[in-house]
């Protein structure tokens, strides 16, 4: 296997996001979209690459209210499944914490599927604090 290489990227690196593994974001990228967020500098996403290709990210997004300190949410980690088990999302996750942390974030936080095993693994390897009683709401239909 061929050295993985960990970077984030900014909008001039939207054209990397043109050539990803099958199975890396849940849904196709769409090239504006990917212009959009890495354009919107309160965003960040680290990819690891095999050969030029994505075979990995992790994503995030800096939240700033008048009253709180910043802090930085993680929206999203994928590493394809040929890759799993390999260190990869521990590289990303690392490099994704050390930009908030140069952001000036002092809390980092994301949520889970509660069966989502490899995910939970991953974060408690991270020294991650798991915490219980949230509940989650959502808006994913367009009636409101």
């Amino acid at each position: 296997m061929n050295p993985i290489t960990i970077r984030n990227l900014g909008p001039e690196d939207a054209h990397i996001l043109e050539r990803v593994r099958d199975g890396v974001f849940d849904n196709p990228v769409d090239p504006s979209w990917a212009y959009g967020f890495l354009a919107t500098r309160v965003n960040e996403i680290v990819v690891a690459l095999d050969q030029g290709e994505v075979i990995g990210f992790a994503s995030g997004t800096v939240l700033m209210h008048p009253d709180k300190p910043f802090s930085f949410f993680v929206n999203e980690v994928g590493v394809h499944e040929a890759y799993r088990r390999a260190g990869i999302g521990t590289r990303l996750m690392r490099r994704l914490c050390d930009l908030a942390r140069d952001r000036g974030c002092e809390g980092i936080w994301l949520a889970t599927e509660n069966d989502n095993e490899g995910a939970r693994g991953l974060y408690r390897s991270l020294d991650a604090r798991e915490t219980s009683g949230v509940v989650v709401y959502d808006w994913d239909h367009p009636d409101l």
